[in-house]
C-alpha cells in the first residue's frame, strides 16, 4: 500500500515469481552440488589416471560454467528485479534486516566466480594439486553461499524469535535453518548426479562412459534417502499451524505434496536404469527425463514451501498484499485514504467501480491473474454475484489462512466486490429478488356458536417448515411438516376430548403429488435405512392422514407430512390450507372442522455464494448448480466425497454425520451439531450485517416468495434479533454449547466473532438448537404486553417442555399455541398471500382476527358468560 503496483493483470505476479525462482533455484542448487561433483570426479580421473574421465570433467566444466554462472547469474538478477517490483515492502524488510548477510553472500558469490573461472581456464595448465585446491575453493564458496541464503529464505517461513527481536542471528539461525540446510545440500548433490548424466552420455570411450554414468547413479541414488530424512526433519520443525496448513489446509498444496515423493522415487528408479548398459539412443532421453524429474522435485518442494507461508510473504511480518498485520486495524476503517498511490480516497456512487479497481490492484493482484495461468480470479468468483464476493471478502483469512484478511471499510469491500463482479467477470450486479405474489382465495369454515357442540383448534407445530430440495445432491432439511390439534367439547365447563374421536388432515386440491416437484425422498435411506413410497415422507405419512393422540402432550399430532410449496400445476404456494376434521368414531358424524396453514418453504439463497440461481421460477428452491457447488466446497474443506456419492446416486442427509436435535439424530457426536456447524461457519462470512443476513438462508425476505415473518411481532417492527440475536450472537450461543462439550471446531469458528448484543462472548448463555429457544416470558412476564424494545435474547428455556409449542395454559389442558397461533404467525397475523390466511380459526370462531377468546369472547368455548375470569393465565382479560 506504500508503493506503486506493477500491473501484471494477465498473469499475476505470482506466476513470474514461480517461474523465475524455480528455474533459478534449480540451477543454483546444481551450482553447489555440481562443484563437489567436479572436484571429486577430477580426483577420480587423476587417481585412475584416466584421460577420458579428465576430458569429461573439462567438458562438463564448460557446461557447468555457462549454466550456473551465466544463466544462473542472470536468473538471480531476474529474481531481485521481480521481487523488488512485486513486493517492495517484503524486499525492503529482508534487505534492512539482513544487510550483512547479503554482504557475506555476495562475497562468497564473488569467490565462486573467481574460483570457477580459474578452475575452467586453468584446466590442464595448472599443477593437479593446485587445480584441485581451486575446485575445492569453488565448492566451499558455493556451499557457504547456500548456507547464507538458506538462513534468509528460511526466516520467511519460520521466523521464530526473529519475529519479535528482529535480531540478525535469530533470523539467520531460525528454527528451520539446519534441516533446510541439510535438505538443500542433499538436493544439490542429487541434482549434480542428474546433470552429470546429460554430459556423461556423450563420453565417447565406452569404458570411461560406464564409469562416469555409474558414478552419476551413486550421486543421484545415495542422495535420495538422506533427502527424505532431512525432509522429514524439516517438516517436524515447522510450527503446528503451518504444518497443519501444508498437510491438510490447502487443496492447492495437496497435489504437490502427493507428487513430491512419487517424483523422488521415479528419480531413483530411472537413475538405477541408467546403470544398465543401454544404448545411447535410450540413455539420452532417460537422462533428459531425469533432469525433468529433478526439476519436478525442486518445483514441488519450492511450491510447497512458498505456499506454506500463506497468507504471508514473510511469516508474521508481512502479508502477501504487502500490508503488515500491525497496519491492519486502522485500515479497517478506511483503506483508500491511507494508500499512498490511489487516486480515489473514498467510495462514492460515481467512482465505486474505479475505487474497486484500485483496491483490487493493491489487495488482489499480487497473487491473482485475470484469465492467466495461476490463480485466475475468475475461477474463484465467476460463478457468483457481488453479494457472494462480498461474503468471501468478509470471511477472507478467518477460517482458511491461505489468503490475508481484507482490510478496508464495508463500503470499500462492496466496491471491490462490485468491480470483480461487474468489470472482471462481466456479470450484472445483484438486485433483490422480488416475487410476484397474488392473493389466494380463502374459504372460512362455518361455525354457529348457538348450535356447535365442539370446537376444533389446530396449528402447525413448526410455525414454518423449511426444506432443501437439492434433488440428487444432499438434504439437511427433509420434507415433513407437523400438525397438532385439540378438540374441545363446548359447555359451561368445556372439556378437552381425548378419545372416541378420529381427527384427520387433508391437503387442499392441487397439492396431492409432491414428488412431481421434489425428488428428495431418495435421501430417506441415509436416515431411516429404507426408501418410502412415492408421495410419502420418510416416516410413511402422506398428504392425507390421521392424527394420533399423544398421551404426554394431551393433543392429537401428525408429523412427517410431505408438504411442498408447489401445487400440482407448478405454481408456488408456501401456505397451503389443510382441512382438519374431527369425526365421532361411534356415529361417523363430523363433530368439528377447521382449516390450518401448513407453511413450507424452499427459499434458501445458497446460490448467492455457491453459484447458480433459484431452482423454481427464479424465486425459490436449490438448483443443481448450487447444490454441486456446495458439495464441492464441502469436499474441498472437509475431505469428504459427497459430490462423488451424489454422482453415484447415493446422496446423503447432513444429519448422517452432524447431530441434530430436530430429528433426534445423534450421528457422530464428535462433530458439531448441524445448527452450530451451519451458523458457526457462515457467520464468519456474514459479520456486520443486520437482520437482513437471516434472509440469506431463512425465508423472511420482505420481497421474497415466502415472507414468513407475518405475526403480530413483525407488525410492530420486532425482528429476528430481538429473540435470536444478530447472526453473531445466535451463532455464538450454539457454538458455546459445543465448546463446553469439548469440540475444538467450535473454538475455531468462534475465534474471530464478536457478539453484538452483549459485551463479550462469555456473557452469552450456551444453548442447544431446537431444544433451548428464547423464552416468551422474558418479554411477557406474568403475560403482560411487552415493551416494543424488549428482547428475549440470551434467556433460553431449560428443555423442550418450556418451548412455546409445548407450553399450556394454567389448567394444563390447552396449549398456548392453540389460542395464540403458530410461531411467526401469532395472532393477529398478516399473510402476503391473503391478509387472513393465518387467521382462519379466529375468524371462524369469533368473526375477527385475534387471540382465541380475546375481547371477552369466552363464549367460543363456554356456553355461559364468564365475567372476566383469568383462569387460563394472568392478565388475559384486557383491552
Amino acid at each position: 500500500m506504500d508503493y506503486p503496483v506493477w500491473q501484471l493483470a494477465a498473469t499475476g505476479g505470482g506466476f513470474w515469481i514461480a517461474v523465475i525462482a524455480t528455474v533459478h533455484v534449480f540451477v543454483a542448487h546444481f551450482a553447489v552440488g555440481g562443484g563437489l561433483f567436479l572436484v571429486l570426479t577430477e580426483t577420480k580421473g587423476r587417481r585412475e589416471n584416466s584421460p577420458a574421465i579428465l576430458d569429461y570433467v573439462k567438458s562438463h566444466t564448460t557446461f557447468f560454467l555457462l549454466l550456473t554462472m551465466v544463466f544462473g547469474g542472470l536468473s538471480g538478477v531476474a529474481i531481485w528485479f521481480t521481487i523488488a517490483v512485486l513486493s517492495p515492502g517484503g524486499t525492503l524488510i529482508l534487505v534492512n534486516s539482513f544487510v550483512w548477510g547479503w554482504a557475506m553472500e555476495w562475497t562468497f558469490f564473488l569467490g565462486e566466480i573467481a574460483a570457477l573461472l580459474v578452475y575452467h581456464y586453468s584446466f590442464g595448465k595448472m599443477a593437479a594439486r593446485d587445480h584441485l585446491r581451486v575446485g575445492w575453493l569453488y565448492f566451499i564458496f558455493a556451499w557457504l553461499s547456500l548456507f547464507t541464503i538458506n538462513g534468509i529464505i528460511g526466516v520467511m517461513l519460520t521466523p521464530g524469535a526473529w519475529a519479535t527481536t528482529n535480531g540478525f542471528w535469530d533470523g539467520m539461525f531460525n528454527p528451520s535453518f539446519w534441516p533446510s540446510l541439510f535438505f538443500r545440500s542433499f538436493l544439490a548433490f542429487m541434482l549434480a548426479g542428474l546433470f552429470g548424466f546429460v554430459t556423461a552420455v556423450r563420453v565417447k570411450e565406452p569404458a570411461a562412459r560406464e564409469r562416469v554414468v555409474r558414478s552419476c547413479v551413486l550421486w543421484a541414488v545415495v542422495s535420495l534417502p538422506f533427502l527424505a530424512l532431512s525432509g522429514w526433519w524439516y517438516v517436524s520443525v515447522l510450527p503446528p499451524s503451518t504444518m497443519d496448513f501444508i498437510l491438510h489446509g490447502s487443496a492447492e498444496i495437496a497435489p504437490y505434496l502427493k507428487a513430491l515423493p512419487v517424483i523422488a522415487v521415479l528419480v531413483g528408479v530411472f537413475a538405477l536404469l541408467m546403470a544398465v548398459r543401454l544404448p545411447i539412443s535410450v540413455r539420452t532421453p532417460v537422462a533428459a527425463l531425469l533432469l525433468v524429474l529433478g526439476f519436478g522435485v525442486v518445483g514441488a518442494f519450492e511450491y510447497i514451501r512458498e505456499a506454506g507461508r500463506r497468507p504471508f510473504i514473510i511469516s508474521e511480518r508481512l502479508w502477501s498484499t504487502g500490508i503488515a498485520p500491525a497496519q491492519a486495524e486502522p485500515l479497517t476503517d478506511a483503506f483508500l485514504p491511507r494508500a499512498a498511490w490511489t487516486k480515489n480516497k473514498d467510495v462514492t456512487a460515481e467512482n465505486r467501480l474505479d475505487a474497486g479497481r484500485e483496491i483490487y490492484a493493491f489487495q488482489c493482484l499480487s497473487c491473482h491473474s485475470l484469465a492467466g495461468p495461476m490463480k485466475d480470479i475468475r475461477k474463484y468468483t465467476g460463478h457468483i454475484g457481488n453479494e457472494g464476493v462480498a461474503a468471501y471478502l468478509t470471511g477472507q483469512g478467518r477460517l482458511f489462512k491461505q489468503m490475508p484478511p481484507f482490510v478496508g471499510s464495508p463500503a470499500e469491500r462492496d466496491a471491490l466486490a462490485a468491480y470483480i463482479t461487474s468489470t472482471v467477470n462481466g456479470r450484472p450486479l445483484d438486485k433483490p429478488v422480488v416475487a410476484d405474489i397474488k392473493t389466494l382465495p380463502l374459504d372460512i369454515p362455518a361455525f354457529d356458536p348457538d348450535t356447535a357442540s365442539h370446537l376444533l383448534l389446530s396449528w402447525c407445530t413448526l410455525g414454518l417448515k423449511c426444506i432443501t430440495d437439492a434433488d440428487g445432491f444432499f438434504s439437511f432439511l427433509p420434507p415433513g411438516s407437523a400438525v397438532g390439534a385439540v378438540l374441545i367439547r363446548r359447555d359451561v365447563v368445556p372439556e378437552v376430548v381425548t378419545d372416541g374421536v378420529e381427527i384427520t388432515y387433508a391437503a387442499p386440491e392441487g397439492f396431492k403429488h409432491p414428488s412431481k416437484h421434489v425428488d428428495f425422498w431418495k435421501y430417506a435411506p441415509s436416515l431411516i435405512g429404507k426408501a418410502p413410497k412415492p408421495d410419502q415422507s420418510a416416516g410413511g405419512k402422506g398428504l392425507d392422514g390421521t392424527l394420533a393422540y399423544n398421551e404426554k402432550s394431551k393433543t392429537f399430532e401428525a408429523a412427517g407430512i410431505p408438504v411442498v410449496p408447489y401445487a400440482d400445476d407448478g405454481s408456488v404456494n408456501p401456505y397451503p390450507l389443510f382441512t382438519i376434521t374431527a369425526t365421532d368414531k361411534a356415529t361417523g358424524q363430523v363433530v368439528a372442522q377447521t382449516k390450518t396453514v401448513l407453511p413450507v418453504s424452499t427459499e434458501m439463497s445458497c446460490w448467492k455464494c455457491h453459484g447458480g440461481a433459484f431452482r423454481k421460477g427464479g424465486v425459490t428452491g436449490i438448483s443443481g448448480v448450487t447444490a454441486q457447488g456446495i458439495l464441492t466446497v464441502h469436499d474441498k474443506r472437509s475431505g469428504t466425497d459427497l459430490a462423488a456419492r451424489a454422482a453415484a446416486g447415493q446422496p446423503v442427509m447432513c444429519q448422517s454425520c452432524h447431530p441434530d436435535a430436530l430429528f433426534d439424530a445423534p450421528a457422530d457426536p464428535k462433530r458439531l451439531n448441524l445448527s452450530a456447524a451451519m451458523h458457526g461457519f457462515h457467520v464468519n462470512y456474514m459479520t456486520g450485517q443486520g437482520e437482513d443476513a437471516c434472509a440469506n438462508c431463512h425465508p423472511d425476505s420482505h420481497t421474497g416468495v415466502t415472507r414468513c415473518l407475518r405475526d403480530n411481532h413483525s407488525a410492530k417492527g420486532i425482528g429476528c434479533s430481538s429473540c435470536h440475536g444478530f447472526m453473531e450472537d445466535h451463532a455464538l450461543s450454539v457454538l458455546r454449547a459445543e465448546q463446553a462439550a469439548g469440540k475444538k471446531r467450535a473454538e475455531i469458528f468462534m475465534k474471530n466473532i464478536t457478539p453484538r448484543l452483549v459485551a463479550q462472548t462469555a456473557d452469552i448463555n450456551p444453548r442447544l438448537a431446537w431444544v433451548q429457544e428464547p423464552d416468551c416470558l422474558t418479554c411477557h412476564p406474568d403475560f403482560v404486553m411487552a415493551k416494543r424494545d424488549a428482547k428475549a435474547f440470551n434467556v433460553w428455556v431449560k428443555d423442550r417442555s418450556g418451548l412455546y409449542r409445548n407450553r399450556k395454559e394454567d389448567t394444563g389442558n390447552v396449549p398456548c399455541i392453540a389460542c395464540h397461533g403458530a410461531p411467526h404467525a401469532t395472532y393477529v397475523a398478516n399473510n402476503a398471500y391473503g391478509k387472513n390466511r393465518d387467521n382462519v380459526q379466529p375468524l371462524q370462531y369469533m368473526g375477527f382476527a385475534g387471540v382465541i377468546g380475546s375481547k371477552g369472547r369466552c363464549d367460543v368455548c363456554h356456553t355461559v358468560e364468564m365475567e372476566g375470569s383469568e383462569m387460563h393465565h394472568p392478565n388475559m382479560v384486557r383491552e
